[in-house]
């Protein structure tokens, strides 16, 4: 691989991970190269996508380049984040959701570290399905992204607020990470699967069909 394919796959790896639109000033920045070759690059991406028939294609709004599939294929993709949305949520998601929802507003971060596991996947899947949203940063060093539950969330568990959650052991360990708002207290490994097995978690088992 020549060093204009490497740069137009790594334009094209960054698009992708980033999934919104992104201005050419950024990735000139992380690639400390100038915007016009950065712009001459994107056009190619885009041309070879056209040239091979691909089911994805490089648009620009607002000034802004992103990833996409094309209108062809629409039917298909949409049936398939159905299928996907629908899909029944794993135990590791109940976790994360039960962390999110007793915590209030918790960082990624944080559920990581009270469930010792990456939480990528289980976090965008109720993401997906509406049952947490992002709401907002963490004034700290990489401003970490905020997550809570959702109105849908009360609903599929008909909930009125919060507050009307199963009430979970009361233990030293819990009280202190109720009042820390850093979020850096960890749950140890013991404590940390007795509250998510002692907690009734089989009232949070069936979400509703919308």
């Amino acid at each position: 691989m020549n060093k204009t394919e490497n740069l137009v796959s790594t334009l094209e790896a960054m698009l992708f991970a980033a999934g919104d639109p992104v201005e050419p000033a950024k990735l000139s920045e992380v690639l400390d190269i100038d915007i016009e070759t950065i712009e001459k690059m994107l056009d190619y991406l885009g041309a070879q996508y056209d040239e091979r028939g691909s089911g994805l294609m490089l648009i620009r709004v607002d000034n802004k380049y992103q990833i996409c599939t094309r209108e062809k294929y629409s039917e298909e993709v949409r049936k398939l984040m159905e299928i996907k949305k629908n899909a029944p949520l794993s135990n590791a998601a109940f976790e994360v959701l039960a962390v999110i929802a007793y915590n209030k507003t918790v960082t990624r971060s944080f559920i990581e570290q009270v469930r010792g596991v990456d939480c990528s996947g289980p976090i965008s899947s109720l993401v997906q399905k509406g049952l947490i949203e992002e709401k907002g940063r963490m004034d700290l060093p990489g401003r970490p992204l905020i997550y809570g539950t959702t109105d849908r969330f009360l609903r599929c568990f008909s909930l009125n607020s919060l507050e009307d959650l199963p009430d979970l052991p009361k233990t030293e360990e819990v009280e202190s990470i109720a009042k820390d708002d850093s979020q850096t207290s960890l749950f140890d490994n013991e404590n940390k699967s007795d509250i998510l097995k002692e907690k009734e978690i089989s009232e949070l088992a069936h979400i509703e069909e919308e």
